[in-house]
């Protein structure tokens, strides 16, 4: 059973300001065999010198910010003042620094300790870290947020900042046994995070259960149409300024869509068992679960995907690969050079299959009366080995259109790894997928 550090999450600020202590401990004795976070040298001197500037700001507690002292770890392609940004690559830092992303500022400003930078495959592409799994340190803890996914599972941090491209927040936060949260395309800002695909990069958050996803969404996300709710208050209490598109006011029971044929069939055996199982469980609670075929041209779907992730990556790296091609990892190598080859005009016909996507997805939605889609969050569990992070398919549609998604964690398998459970919503109806995910959490979330 794993130290209950961080249990209150970011409801119970008082961890971070008045118990930096024990906090440093549970780091120290939990980090070296994670390795979530990148290394810095006197980093609870300098956070217990933030502690004292935060606490000399706001003395008053009924007057301090929402995440007043909470701990945030930083996925190292975030530039944040103060620290290098080495986006897990051995290019020279000063090469890629820049402005500090907006996200990390809107976390500061309400409050927020930077606790550090996490691990990210190299440029948020495949070429993983040293990051280990928090339950089995053998297996992979995904990416490309690897060290965000596991600084949360791990209980070092209750929020952690990643991106996803293909399937880098949803298939870590599976493997870790934590809720990540990709939000609609640029919801929340890019600005002051290094590209791998611009016209597909999202940026969202890692956080130990879905009240705290909600919280913190409200914070980075624009346009929130939810009100903010004392600490302690369920989701499904809070009131809405505006109903958002596809969320009936009061009606806290989605219609939830299964979808089968080509997608589905690429999780694996156990995976499909699993979600199945899952599935079973929320018709017992009186889901409502309807199974239809989506997505027939999934192979396509995948290839023009990847192709616009190649392109796109191969255009931002231009200068930096010309220069330094040596220093990139093969794995990212392979990619630009595949991206090279591609015509700005394939590359302007893959990238409108994306709104063709979203709109297919949603037809079917409306066709069939499907509030929420439900899918496996990951192929099966975490693999074993360190040199892999995992495949992303089960992710790349929900990425490729755009649409929120969220991984509620789910169970594990035989050998304790997280299994998770992966729920999309419309296009902007952010606010419907985390009020509806609150009635499926309590379903499935592992006791």
């Amino acid at each position: 059973m794993r130290d209950n550090v961080m249990s209150d999450a970011i409801s119970d600020t008082r961890y971070a300001i008045g118990d930096l202590d024990r906090i440093e401990a549970h780091f120290n004795a939990r980090e070296p065999s994670v390795l979530a976070f990148v290394p810095e040298e006197g980093r609870f001197d300098r956070l217990r010198r933030e502690a004292r500037v935060l606490l000399d700001r706001y003395p008053q507690p009924d007057s301090r910010p929402p995440l007043f002292g909470v701990l945030v770890g930083v996925k190292d392609i975030f530039h944040v003042d103060g620290f290098v940004t080495h986006a897990g690559s051995q290019l020279p830092p000063d090469l890629f620094q820049g402005a500090e992303a907006e996200s990390v500022t809107i976390l500061r400003n309400a409050g927020a300790l930077i606790l550090g930078k996490t691990i990210s495959a190299e440029f948020a592409y495949f070429a993983p870290g040293p990051t280990r799994n928090p339950h089995h340190p053998d297996h992979t803890p995904g990416g490309s947020s690897s060290g965000s996914a596991a600084a949360v599972g791990a209980e070092l941090c209750p929020l952690a900042l990643g991106t996803q491209t293909i399937g880098s927040i949803i298939r870590p936060a599976a493997f870790c046994g934590v809720v990540g949260y990709k939000p609609s395309y640029e919801l929340i800002s890019r600005a002051g995070v290094i590209p791998l695909s611009p016209s597909l990069d999202h940026v969202g958050t890692f956080t130990a259960n879905l009240a705290d996803a909600a919280r913190v969404a409200s914070l980075l996300c624009r346009d929130w149409r939810l009100q903010s709710a004392p600490v302690g208050l369920e989701i499904g209490d809070w009131r809405l300024q505006s109903a958002p598109v596809g969320l009936e006011v009061g009606g806290w029971r989605p219609v939830l869509g299964i979808p089968e044929g080509a997608y589905l069939e690429r999780a694996s055996e156990e995976g499909l068992a699993h979600f199945r199982t899952v599935c079973r469980r929320l018709a017992v609670a009186e889901f409502e679960i309807k199974s239809l075929k989506a997505m027939p041209d999934f192979d396509d779907i995948c290839e023009r995907h990847n192709l616009i992730v190649a392109a796109e990556a191969a255009r931002v790296h231009a200068e930096w690969f010309a220069r330094y091609s040596e220093l990139y990892h093969p794995k990212t190598a392979d990619l630009i050079r595949r991206g090279q080859s591609v015509s700005e005009d394939v590359l302007a016909r893959s990238l409108c299959g994306r709104e063709t996507l979203r709109n297919e997805l949603t037809a079917l939605m409306d066709e069939h009366g499907i509030d929420l889609w439900i899918s496996p969050a990951a192929p099966g569990p975490a693999p074993k080995g360190l040199d892999s992070t995992g495949d992303p398919v089960m992710n790349l549609p929900w990425t490729h259109s755009g649409l929120p998604t969220l991984n509620l964690p789910a169970g594990y398998d035989e050998a304790g790894l997280p299994m998770g459970l992966q729920v999309a919503a419309r296009w902007y109806a952010d606010e419907a997928l985390l009020v509806w995910a609150t009635e499926i959490e309590r379903v499935v979330r592992p006791v």
